[in-house]
Parts: structure tokens; sequence; C-alpha cells
């Protein structure tokens, strides 16, 4: 009779993946994250956050930009 050999294996926390999101309005590769009051989000692209920044800091109560240049929290 053989023995057999455990091998034990994990998987990795949720928390250390990366997933890569995607512009709300078009789809291109998100650069800011809007946090709001009520626990969502919403992600743009660049040039869409540029575009929208004013309302969303109005409605943020964190705003972050993915490429570290600024993080805001109201």
């Amino acid at each position: 009779m053989s023995q057999m050999t455990q091998t034990l294996t994990s998987t990795p926390p949720t928390d250390d993946l990366v997933v890569p999101f995607h512009c709300d309005r078009c789809g291109a590769l998100a650069k800011v994250r809007v946090v709001l009051a009520s626990g969502s989000d919403l992600v743009f692209c660049g040039h869409h956050a540029r575009e929208y920044e004013g309302k969303l800091r109005d409605i943020a109560v964190d705003f972050i930009d993915t490429e570290g240049e600024q993080h805001v929290t109201a």
C-alpha cells in the first residue's frame, strides 16, 4: 500500500488581488475612485474625472487618484 503525501495550498485573500477597474462613463482604464457617503463608489478615467471633478468633489466622501497624485478625504 502506498502512502499519500499531503500538500497544503492556500488561496490568497481577496484584498491582495489587483482588479483593474474601468471608467463608469466610457470603459477606459479607471484612474480616479470617488467614494460616496452611501458607501458606494464611482470610478472614472482621467478625462472624465477632470470633466466632472467639481461635481464629484461636492458629493465625495473620499476622492482617490490611483496614480498617487492626490488623496483627499472630505
